[in-house]
């Protein structure tokens, strides 16, 4: 699959299939993608924590508060990214140029991961709805959760949809 395509098909799943666990080592594919991210001076101010099981279960339920994301507890993986230390150099450029170069990390390393469960056949939703306080406490965290992933097979009937994206002369323009 080339970049293209993964763009094409990459979609939020919300609709796991919850007979099929996910292998290790696409998972482990997942990651070493994650690995490879750009970020604000090589700094990597994230950690991802691999929730599977009963912590995966957990996670679920604390992304489920009033009603939301309630699919989530059909994903097998739950992938928390939360916050780490700037590096130095990065925490200076952060400071001078009043730019948040770890949210934007964050959001790189986000889609990478994305990018790469889609080229594993697998579905991934991304999930900015979820109680930190309870997430870093079942994941024993020090930063504060950013985002929840949620990773698994998509159901057979979960189709393609089609994608719902501001026009080319919307978005872009050629100065």
């Amino acid at each position: 699959m080339n970049f293209t395509e993964i763009a094409t098909t990459r979609q939020s799943c919300r609709n796991f299939d919850v007979t099929k666990p996910v292998e290790k080592e696409k998972i482990d594919a997942i990651l070493s993608s994650a690995q490879l991210a750009p970020s604000a001076c090589n700094g990597q101010p994230y950690h991802i924590t691999v929730c599977t099981g009963d912590t995966a279960m957990s996670v679920a339920k604390a992304t489920q508060s009033m009603g939301m994301n309630k699919f989530s507890s059909d994903a097998p993986i739950q992938l928390v990214i939360s916050e780490e230390n700037y590096c130095r150099t990065a925490a200076v450029g952060s400071k001078l140029k009043h730019n948040d170069y770890r949210s934007i990390d964050i959001g790189i390393v986000t889609a990478y991961i994305t990018a790469e469960a889609t080229a594993q056949g697998l579905g991934s939703c991304i999930l900015g709805w979820f109680d930190n306080d309870k997430i870093k406490s079942i994941c024993e965290l020090k930063g504060d959760v950013r985002l929840v992933i949620c990773i698994g097979y998509a159901n057979a009937d979960d189709k393609l949809r089609s994608k719902k994206r501001k026009d080319y002369d919307g978005l872009i323009s050629y100065k």
